[in-house]
């Protein structure tokens, strides 16, 4: 067997003991084995991370993939996504991901169409897309805050971590939500480290309304702060709060917690580790989700060669957290601090190539997606709020 035919083989078999294939092609058709090699680099983080950490955390990377389908039950829908919130439509010049995942979205998509939509927002948009470009897609998409855009070529590069380093002891405050950030503070929780999340009156955490059990397996353990960046001494708290740990985990845009007072480039200048995932980069307004995310960075299904299909469940959530994990566990040799830039398009593109392709699987060799059983309890929001200002030494008004 050549070396690129054994590369192949491997490739996938850790697809196969993903679970993704269950998750990926038509709800009335065979399992996909999607291109790339997305399982695979899952599998090499995880195996770095055991390393890192003398073997206290021990876990499948590929399986972590699937995970949260095997809390939900999600199955795959072709072009519409696992979860039902996103979905892959054609455009004039091709084909494009949108999300309608938050509350508020039907109005923003109404205002893309410049249409009533009704209660249903997506005739309305299937038919705007038919006659308007991708590059239209994304520029309006931009303007209102949307997740959504065409399917495209990512050329931004995923950083390469420094040495390791063992994170056990060390504060993280993360201000994360939903799925990547939280992967990432969670795996760091398991080395060692002390995760206190943090969340705002206005603006809890959206996975909270999710599956209960699947909140609690990444969030079991952590401590949970409540802070209104509003309120100047919560404010003052908040800034303490930062200043008083190792590694920081933020999942927004540059410009939200610019408005808390809180500055990236200034916590990294003081030795300290910043995580910032987004969307498409710091350089980037775009906002995005899991399913959109994957699909607008080039990985989808065409078991056609022509009809784009989702490949598991919003996979570019814990990809990245797996990606950011490693990053995390790994610091310059001369001790000083650092800024990571996570662009979560980046970290899918980075797994494809032009020589994989979109295969049936055999129903006998697919592995369902499994679940972890959560140890420890997730927090309630804010209960310890009280207690870590009483030890950062602030009082509240």
């Amino acid at each position: 067997m050549s070396e690129a035919a054994g590369e192949n083989s491997q490739r996938v078999r850790d697809w196969l003991d993903s679970g993704i294939p269950t998750l990926t092609g038509h709800s009335d058709g065979p399992p996909l084995i999607p291109p790339g090699t997305a399982a695979s680099t899952a599998r090499r983080h995880t195996d770095r991370i055991a390393t890192t950490t003398d073997g206290r955390v021990r876990l499948d990377g590929a399986r972590l993939l699937s995970e949260r389908a095997a809390f939900t039950g999600s199955r795959r829908g072709g072009t519409i996504s696992a979860g039902r919130h996103c979905r892959l439509l054609p455009t004039a010049d091709g084909w494009a991901a949108v999300s309608c995942a938050r509350p508020d979205d039907p109005v923003l998509l109404g205002a893309l169409v410049c249409a009533d939509i009704g209660d249903d927002p997506w005739p309305a948009v299937a038919d705007w897309l038919r006659t308007h470009t991708g590059a239209e897609l994304a520029e309006r998409a931009e303007l209102l805050g949307l997740a959504a855009g065409p399917i495209d070529t990512v050329t931004t590069k995923v950083p390469e971590p420094f040495a390791a380093r063992p994170v056990a002891g060390l504060r993280v405050v993360d201000f994360s939500a939903l799925w990547a950030g939280p992967l990432c503070a969670h795996l760091l929780g398991l080395a060692g480290a002390r995760v206190i999340k943090v969340e705002t009156p206005a603006r809890p955490d959206g996975a909270r309304r999710g599956d209960p059990e699947f909140y609690r397996l990444l969030h079991g353990g952590h401590e949970s702060v409540v802070l209104d960046p509003g309120d100047h001494i919560q404010r003052r708290a908040l800034r303490e709060l930062v200043e008083s740990a190792d590694i920081v985990i933020e999942a927004s845009r540059p410009r939200a917690l610019a408005g808390f007072g809180l500055d990236a480039a200034e916590f990294a200048g003081s030795g300290g580790t910043w995580i910032s995932i987004t969307a498409h980069g710091r350089a980037s307004n775009r906002i995005g989700f899991g399913d959109d995310i994957a699909a607008t960075a080039g990985l989808v299904a065409r078991p056609d060669r022509n009809t784009p299909l989702f490949v598991g469940d919003a996979i570019a959530d814990p990809l990245t957290g797996l990606t950011a994990a490693v990053l995390a566990m790994s610091a310059p040799a001369d001790g000083s601090g650092h800024l990571w830039d996570i662009s979560m398009s980046a970290v899918v593109a980075a797994t494809l190539d032009s020589g994989s392709t979109t295969v049936p699987a055999d129903d006998s060799a697919v592995v369902a997606p499994r679940r972890r059983e959560p140890r420890g309890v997730a927090p309630e929001s804010g209960r310890e709020t009280a207690a870590v200002l009483a030890e950062l030494g602030v009082r509240p008004g």
